[in-house]
């Protein structure tokens, strides 16, 4: 029979200097009761301290002035070593980091979910090509986010007469997991999550290092009532199960929405003639993206920009003639933004992580949108470290170094950019104050000479102009109707592309309501 705790008991398993992982993607998978009960346990009695936490995608978001996931986790004395994909949805996590009061670390989120595998499977560590030339080089940055990372978490090594990054097993102590339901012999279902993530490699590598596996869920049922196929962590791996009420354990997920994003229950998707998304600078920047797409095309939007990409295909009618996926597993369907980045409506299938990133990995995307906040003259990329800023790379790199077509969008400036349209022109009325294409690029996500000698297709979509990468540099490649070329493009640059005689003017369609009639 599985052994049930209270939340404040599981937690109390946690101890000092202990290694902790735990799972989630944004708000979803994720334990919150026994993160909350871990955080309450360390304000009231300052242990455990001096834990390392490791997870692999954005756990968490701050919602008004409340703290989730590993939010909770910030607390000075309670870490010592954070090592995760993506800082951007932690960010009273990512102050500690800005400030050294945490060594931390930010590993390529597929890569660790490969990490959190091949530690399952007891091997020497995770060899992988994804970050040669980026941030996640130990050449560079070497994955360290902040001065106190001091001990190198990968080297780079030769096989095969190939330069590829060794990562070291990291044998874990404890995990904190969530499921549906768990029968009486520990077995756990997550047939109404919308995502497995890497619930079972993460049990398993724990298992296997003699570690404990908690699993928070909302009910136990009778063994033998499971569906197997709805049965992704055995009871073999099960420690101890935490039970709360549903509501506490789907807390994120509107309750009417569970069939929904669980794949269950399909929705109609209101396409054209509905309530229509304004035509701002972002939508510009969707449509023009999604010109791009082509049927049948297996493709990854980022988060924030490229979410555009999914909203302008829905309101053209034509998303369910791409197959567009999430990193943290989905295929298919309508993927949402936050806080329910992760979920999608009308989901087509569901894979682990791991198995995801083997499909990204291996160069199995068509198209891939992902955002843009700095560009240098070499066509590298930065979106991971600004200033005291540090989102991280999330999964960022391993797509962005695999994809077979790849496209950075976001606005040409930032900070105050207002714009208009009148007639199917565009009019920039206040630029921003921020210039996004410059010289040097605090670091670097997307490696632009790398790109060119492995002959990768890359575009840079703003809403004013597209740019192309080639051998030489940038080269500007379209402009919007409206715009002047030395005004709006050249004046707020640090370096100057390779401009034609006659740049092709931008797709009229674009600056124009209601619908383009994409696809027809």
């Amino acid at each position: 029979m599985v052994k049930t705790l209270s939340p404040q008991e599981a937690v109390a398993l946690i101890k000092d200097g202990d290694t902790l992982v735990t799972e989630g993607f944004n708000l979803t998978i994720h334990p919150e009761v026994l993160s909350k009960a871990l955080a309450e346990r360390f304000e009231k009695t300052g242990s455990p301290r001096n834990i390392t936490l490791m997870y692999c995608g954005g756990e968490g978001e701050l919602i008004g002035e409340a703290n989730y996931c590993v939010n909770r986790y910030a607390k000075e004395g309670l870490l010592k070593r954070v090592i995760g994909g993506h800082l951007a949805l932690a960010p009273t996590l990512g102050k500690l980091v800005s400030e050294n009061k945490v060594e931390a670390y930010n590993i390529p989120q597929g890569t660790i979910s490969h990490m959190y595998r091949d530690s399952a499977a007891n091997k020497v560590g995770t060899i992988t090509t994804v970050g040669l030339g980026t941030c996640a080089d130990p050449r560079r940055e070497g994955c360290r986010l902040n001065e106190a990372a001091k001990d190198p978490v990968n080297e780079v090594v030769t096989l095969g007469g190939k330069e590829v990054l060794f990562y070291p097993t990291v044998n874990f102590d404890i995990c904190l997991l969530r499921g549906t339901y768990a029968d009486e012999k520990g077995n756990i279902s997550m047939e109404k999550e919308c995502l497995y993530g890497d619930n079972l490699s993460i049990a398993q590598a724990v298992n296997r290092n003699g570690g404990t596996v908690i699993v928070q869920v909302s009910k136990v049922v009778k063994a033998g009532s499971l569906n197997p196929k709805n049965v992704i962590i055995p009871g073999i791996l099960v420690d101890y199960v935490v039970v709360v009420s549903e509501a506490e354990n789907m807390w994120e997920i509107p309750r009417d929405d569970v069939d929904v994003y669980s794949g269950k229950l399909r929705v109609p998707v209101e396409v054209g003639g509905g309530a229509l998304a304004p035509l701002d600078e972002r939508k510009v920047i969707g449509r023009r993206c999604a010109l791009e797409l082509t049927r049948g095309a297996a493709v990854n939007l980022g988060t924030g920009m490229p979410e555009q990409v999914a909203l302008v295909a829905g309101e053209e009618g034509f998303f369910d003639q791409i197959s567009l996926t999430i990193e943290a597993g989905a295929v298919g369907g309508l993927p949402q933004g936050r806080p329910l980045f992760g979920c999608s409506t009308n989901v087509e299938c569901v894979m682990t992580q791991a198995e995801q990133f083997d499909f990204y990995d291996g160069g199995g995307l068509d198209l891939a949108f992902l955002g843009l906040a700095e560009c240098d003259p070499t066509g590298s990329i930065n979106v991971s470290k600004m200033g005291k800023k540090i989102p991280g790379t999330g999964g960022f790199i391993n797509i962005a170094q695999n994809s077979r077509k790849l496209f950075f969008c976001g606005t040409f400036t930032a900070k105050g950019l207002k714009i208009s349209l009148k007639n199917g022109k565009l009019s920039i009325d206040q630029e921003g104050s921020l210039k996004k294409f410059i010289n040097k690029i605090e670091q670097v996500t997307f490696n632009g000479k790398m790109a060119v000698q492995l002959g990768q297709p890359v575009y840079y979509v703003t809403e004013r102009a597209v740019l192309k990468l080639e051998k030489d540099g940038l080269h500007l490649i379209e402009i919007a109707e409206g715009i002047d070329i030395e005004k709006h493009i050249l004046s707020q640059m640090e370096y100057k592309p390779v401009i034609p005689a006659q740049p092709k003017i931008m797709d009229p369609r674009i600056f124009l309501e209601p619908l383009m009639g994409l696809g027809k």
